[in-house]
């Protein structure tokens, strides 16, 4: 992500649903509101045949969803025929009523005898045929809940079409993340990661949801009307489809302002939002220094900004809706006026000018629709793109076929001519060869970037060294399923980690199937069963997400433990001590001695004083072992280490 992207997201999510625009407004037809900018894709045209290509193996279903939504829409359109049928019956019996007593009143007016008026009132009353109405009635009750049904099963069939295409989407990451190597997470942040898998999915099954039934159901719909429109009189039809070019040139000439607008807007709050998480990630820094004042003046100045940039911006996108009403109006106007001279001169009925009214009004939100509905595929398309793309990340290299098995790991690791770069052209590890027995200690000791970590990744192979080989009780690692190799090892990092669960839960991460025994064990020789004991519900206690309601030195002691109880043959500790106090850390030195005992011990660490008691001390500088030895021997070549170790404890 780019600065300006982090800025615009702290966390690297995307919106997790595009049917709102910037402001959570929404559009005229539900979706983005006109001129807010909708995110295109780089390959539209690959990436949404890549996505039909999931929706493909529920193709009977789609194709059931098209015709239903076909015959919701197409009962929903006859309707308004219907009532102008009954609306023409009721005029029509009105109509001959007035007739009647028309001629009795002009006889009456005229003078004529009694006998003649007697005989014109002994004419049968004209009368509504209400049955023949009622039958209408009728018919449209009946073509309203077929297109509810039908409107229904649409829904029902493609929320299940959506849902099961996400799915297969989410299971199809979610096997590729397991295949990546660690090189790809190293490079992405865990926001843009998790926003892919989460944002990004909920965003396609949306579209999939409903704007694929709104598209058939718009494009049924304006093909529909016009044609019942033109069935009724293509004059007005005409009339009609003149305004429509009037409501595009209004709407693209705000909709080009507005999108400026909303860029301009989305620029301020972008800058607002890491304002914010700059503030509130070094709030106690802020306060240390006494800048509060000068925050706040700060927050102050983005926001005033961003208030004048989102009021212009809401304030043009809002003249649209007013805007197309009116010309609508107008058009409604003259279709009246027009409309109403036609059945003066008897060219159609009234009740046809009251279904083409009702036409004339559903004419034009197919469109507003279709356009709302093309700026959500081209979102959704983004996003499915996003997904493809982790998609088609190159995966780590497959474990070979015919693996071999190390049942019983003594822990020897020999190291032979070991290259390894991030990036090739740049090596990071140039010529390193390590020989270590079983039992052994190795410490790790260099200043930053020496290499001391990247080791213990190619250790692991979670990445693929470039030249050379690594070998674990004379086995090639890559000789060895990853799985097999990584169950050797017992990892306490620098970073902690614990999840969302008890502190039991916790240290049995270590070892399947572990009993509450063996945890208790474990939890003793790491010095962290006292403090778990005096918390309220003891190994029961619930961690939060981050573990926040423990300290930093507790959750380095959980890990120890956690370490401890997987009982491996080969032992990583990286910098395992660095956030324990200092009477902690002789507790968990001692510990650890017994620990290390009868297993290999790789250990990094800035704090030489930890590894003294090492049997084989490599101190690492650009890649390279410039001196190998134990501590004593170190000390009295007065060299790299010497230098380090007095820059530690001379003063």
């Amino acid at each position: 992500m780019s600065q300006q992207e982090k800025a615009n997201n702290p966390s690297g999510m995307q919106s997790p649903t595009p049917m709102k625009g910037p402001g959570g407004m929404r559009g005229p037809g539900g979706g983005f509101p006109m001129g807010a900018p909708a995110e295109k894709a780089k390959d539209f045209k690959g990436t949404l045949k890549r996505l039909i290509s999931y929706l493909r193996p529920q193709r009977f279903k789609l194709i059931a969803v098209f015709i239903l939504a076909i015959l919701s829409t197409v009962f929903n359109i006859y309707s308004p025929k219907v009532l102008g049928r009954a609306t023409n019956k009721l005029v029509e019996g009105f109509v001959e009523r007035m007739g009647y007593f028309g001629k009795i009143d002009a006889a009456i007016k005229a003078g004529a005898d009694a006998n003649t008026i007697a005989q014109l009132r002994a004419l049968p009353i004209p009368s509504i045929d209400f049955g023949y109405i009622w039958n209408l009635v009728m018919l449209l009750v009946g073509l309203y809940l077929f297109s509810a049904f039908f409107s229904f099963l649409t829904g029902f069939i493609m929320s299940g079409v959506a849902q099961r295409t996400v799915y297969k989407m989410r299971n199809d990451v979610n096997d590729k993340l397991a295949r990546l190597p660690l090189k790809y997470f190293d490079s992405k942040t865990y926001g843009e990661i998790l926003s892919r898998i989460t944002n990004d999915m909920d965003t396609v099954g949306t579209t999939l949801q409903q704007s694929l039934t709104q598209l058939i159901t718009a494009i049924v719909t304006l093909v529909g009307v016009t044609v019942m429109m033109l069935t009724i009189s293509p004059t007005l039809t005409l009339i009609t489809i003149i305004v429509l070019p009037l409501s595009a040139i209004v709407t693209i000439f705000i909709a080009k302002r507005s999108q400026k607008l909303f860029i301009a807007r989305q620029k301020e709050l972008g800058e607002l939002n890491g304002h914010i998480e700059e503030m509130y990630t070094g709030h106690r820094v802020i306060k240390a220094f006494g800048h509060e004042r000068k925050a706040e003046e700060k927050f102050g100045d983005i926001n005033e900004r961003l208030y004048a940039a989102g009021w212009k911006a809401e304030f043009m996108s809002g003249i649209i809706m007013p805007a197309l009403t009116f010309i609508n109006n107008i058009g409604y106007v003259l279709i009246c006026v027009v409309g109403g001279v036609f059945v003066t001169g008897g060219r159609i009925q009234i009740g046809d000018i009251q279904a083409f009214i009702q036409y004339s009004r559903q004419f034009g939100q197919p469109i507003v629709q279709t356009a709302n509905i093309s700026n959500l595929i081209q979102s959704t398309v983004a996003s499915a793109e996003r997904v493809f793309d982790l998609l088609d990340e190159a995966e780590e290299l497959p474990d070979k076929v015919n693996n071999k098995v190390i049942e019983f790991p003594r822990g020897e690791v020999t190291v032979k001519n070991l290259r390894f770069g991030y990036n090739e052209d740049a090596p990071v590890i140039k010529n390193m060869n390590i020989d270590v027995k079983k039992g052994q200690t190795i410490a790790i000791v260099g200043p930053t970037g020496a290499g001391k970590t990247t080791l213990v990744n190619l250790l692991m192979r979670f990445y693929e060294i470039n030249d050379g080989t690594i070998s674990v009780d004379g086995v090639d690692i890559r000789d060895l399923k990853r799985e097999d190799l990584r169950g050797m090892f017992g990892m306490v990092l620098q970073d902690t980690w614990l999840f969302n669960g008890t502190i039991k839960e916790n240290i049995a991460y270590g070892r399947r199937n572990a009993t509450d025994k063996e945890v208790i064990t474990a939890a003793k020789a790491a010095h962290v069963d006292h403090f778990v004991r005096t918390l309220p519900q003891g190994y029961d206690t619930l961690l939060d997400e981050e573990a926040s309601n423990i300290s930093q030195g507790q959750k380095q002691l959980l890990t120890i433990a956690r370490a401890i109880l997987a009982d491996p043959a080969i032992l990583i500790l990286d910098e395992a001590t660095s956030s324990v106090d200092t009477r902690t850390e002789a507790y968990i030195q001692n510990a650890m001695t017994r620990l290390m005992e009868g297993r290999t011990n790789f250990v990094i660490a800035h704090r030489l004083s930890t590894i003294k008691d090492a049997d084989l001390i490599l101190v690492m500088n650009q890649g390279d072992i410039i001196e190998q030895g134990t501590h004593e021997e170190l000390l009295s070549k007065q060299g790299f280490y010497a230098d380090l170790y007095n820059s530690q404890f001379s003063a």
